[in-house]
């Protein structure tokens, strides 16, 4: 099989060179980040000192630090004008960037990391969401619970327009009845 594979290749090298070309432009596309674009446009707002960037899969975690002096409530309304300018730019899988409270990064006392060799990564999640987190946050003088990573379970609801139909269920499609 392999020196069919060879052959093959050998004979049609203009179609795998071409795949290979695609396959890399592949890659590029899907190896963009979330943090760059974020950065680019947070880095030339006013009166910034500087800009930290922390990205794991699934997570970036952008801190701005602004001057001392700065306008809290000016910096922050600028930040979140260029967040929201910025989301359109993003991959269609990325979430809406969103700020934190102000809080400093020394305020984290604690990270818990859940491991299992009996749990799936959902059902981890599921179980941090629902038991963990609660529990945490009843804790006096926990103020905050962050969650990241795992599978987030999500239910879809598909619609079947021919069942809804047949059940009489889509009457904005039907056209408007006369008023009597």
């Amino acid at each position: 099989m392999l020196q069919g594979l060879v052959h093959y290749s050998l004979k049609f090298r203009g179609v795998v060179v071409a795949l290979a070309c695609v396959l890399l432009v592949y890659g590029f596309h899907t190896a963009r980040t979330v943090t760059r674009p974020i950065e680019t446009a947070v880095s030339g707002l006013g009166d910034m000192e500087s800009l930290r960037s922390e990205s794991i899969e699934g997570l970036s975690i952008i801190t701005a630090v602004f001057k001392e002096g700065t306008d809290v409530f000016k910096a922050r309304q600028m930040l979140a004008e260029t967040l929201a300018e910025t989301a359109g730019e993003l991959p269609v899988t990325a979430q809406t960037p969103k700020m934190t409270p102000l809080t400093s990064s020394t305020m984290d006392l604690l990270k818990i990391g859940l491991v299992s060799d009996t749990m799936t990564p959902m059902q981890l999640r599921t179980f941090a969401d629902w038991t963990l987190k609660p529990r945490l946050l009843a804790i006096p003088g926990v103020a905050k619970c962050s969650l990241f990573g795992g599978e987030v379970r999500q239910l879809q609801v598909q619609v079947m327009p021919d069942r809804l139909r047949a059940h009489d269920l889509m009457c904005w499609l039907r056209p408007a009845r006369p008023r009597r």
